[in-house]
């Protein structure tokens, strides 16, 4: 990277009449940001009156969430979020952010995740056995409802199989909102009786219904189940020895019930789909499921190890389809990016999708290769270098980063093992690059049995 010459500003593209660069930003997010980065290392455009800036290098990511994260907090995207969230584990910063975040972190340790295991494989073998050869269904739904059971049942000890569709529904009217929440403005659009915050007061409304009702009746029950919801209620406030309110407990609940399924149901959907177009890489994935998984084995957490090939799988469609497609933040501090000058209170805006692609970090960048993650350690060296960022980095990296890998792989090689997934011909690819990234017209694919 050249340093700027002093007192330049970055590179651009021209703005509209109105807003800056609001509207195209708006109407082809990728596109723009793309776009941007051929410009250089650090570009910059206008939202309205809000400055932001654009970072597409390994190094200036690891300055913005490592090196200098103090200087930073998190973008509007997820102050705005907030009204959906509230003051969970997402959108807190500072000292609360580390206080939730040590309470939360024993729910995703390695013993814990292992007692996941069994239930994760469950509900996806269940799954397995309601397919049926030659039916076609929506791929991008059937992984949404599967691990909503999944993150409902581990975490929570509940049984949302009944509210699923409901809160599935619910979950993908906030996820398409969310642009709405972005809109200049949207904190008082919000409360106008219109239709679009009628409908997300509505979704929420719902989503609000479960997540109180699994509350009250883990109260109810006064019983401690070890899992999530009990250190929760459980938990004491270090000074004032102050139980978690109601309306707290809620904000972690749903903050995890969203973060934890959404995630790994779009990589999910994303792989099953690039497998279905590369068939070489889909007889590579069968071969190992076959030799690791004889006569219909279920998979366990000890057959990780040897589902190498299923892990690099996930990891390339992670690469290519990152769920969380881009990460913002908003300056608190003057700051320097390239010998650029970043003023307090801009966005810095960085995107996963981008630089996971970038040819200079990648051979082949825009082709599926998942061989490239079997050497040893390559995910994790990859990670170091924050050329593959999936999850995050930094003290913001994704608290539930082990428990997302173990999910993905395992309901892979279940479904995988006894499933083959082909595209359905009318089925139009287009990406939706919301609050994470998800196939905008669904993904129907045509079930077919192994043989």
């Amino acid at each position: 990277m050249k340093p700027a010459p002093q007192n330049r500003q970055p590179p651009t593209v021209k703005p509209g009449i109105f807003g800056g660069h609001f509207l195209q930003f708006r109407r082809d997010s990728i596109g723009f940001l793309t776009k941007l980065s051929k410009l250089g290392d650090v570009t910059t455009f206008r939202i309205g009156s809000q400055k932001a800036f654009f970072l597409n290098h390994p190094e200036l990511v690891r300055d913005l969430l490592v090196v200098n994260a103090h200087k930073f907090v998190k973008g509007r995207a997820l102050q705005r979020a907030k009204s959906l969230l509230g003051e969970g584990l997402l959108t807190s910063e500072g000292d609360a952010h580390l206080r939730q975040r040590r309470m939360i972190q024993p729910a995703f340790h390695r013993e814990k995740i292992k007692s996941y295991t069994e239930t994760m494989t469950g509900y996806a073998a269940q799954m397995a056995n309601e397919w049926k050869d030659g039916e076609v269904r929506d791929v991008d739904r059937e992984m949404m409802h599967l691990t909503l059971q999944i993150v409902g049942k581990t975490l929570f000890s509940a049984n949302v199989e009944d509210d699923a569709d409901e809160v599935g529904g619910a979950m993908t009217t906030l996820i398409e909102m969310f642009n709405y929440l972005l809109l200049p403005f949207s904190e008082i659009l919000e409360k106008l009786p219109i239709p679009q915050a009628r409908r997300f007061n509505r979704a929420k409304e719902t989503l609000d219904a479960v997540i109180y009702g699994i509350i009250n009746e883990r109260r109810a029950l006064g019983e401690d189940k070890g899992d999530l919801l009990s250190m929760l209620l459980n938990a004491q406030d270090e000074e004032s020895g102050a139980a978690m309110s109601d309306k707290q407990v809620r904000d972690e609940c749903l903050t995890l019930f969203v973060a934890g399924h959404e995630t790994t149901a779009n990589a999910l959907t994303f792989t099953f789909y690039l497998l279905s177009q590369n068939p070489e890489k889909e007889s590579k994935l069968h071969e190992e499921l076959d030799r690791v998984l004889p006569n219909g084995k279920l998979p366990s957490i000890e057959d990780l190890p040897n589902l190498k090939y299923t892990e690099s799988v996930l990891a390339e469609s992670m690469r290519l389809f990152p769920p969380a497609w881009a990460l913002g933040r908003l300056a608190v501090e003057d700051h320097e990016f390239n010998g650029y000058e970043i003023p307090k209170g801009a966005l810095i805006l960085l995107s996963t999708y981008i630089l996971q692609r970038d040819e200079r970090f990648w051979t082949d960048a825009e082709k599926f290769q998942p061989e490239r993650f079997l050497r040893e350690n390559a995910i994790k060296e990859a990670g170091q270098k924050f050329v593959y960022f999936p999850f995050g980095g930094g003290v913001r990296r994704c608290v539930g980063e082990q428990f997302a890998w173990a999910e993905g792989i395992l309901l892979l090689a279940t479904l995988a093992r006894k499933w083959k997934l082909t595209l359905s011909p009318e089925q139009k690819i287009r990406l939706s690059p919301l609050m994470t990234l998800r196939p905008k017209f669904g993904m129907k694919m045509q079930i077919e049995a192994r043989t």
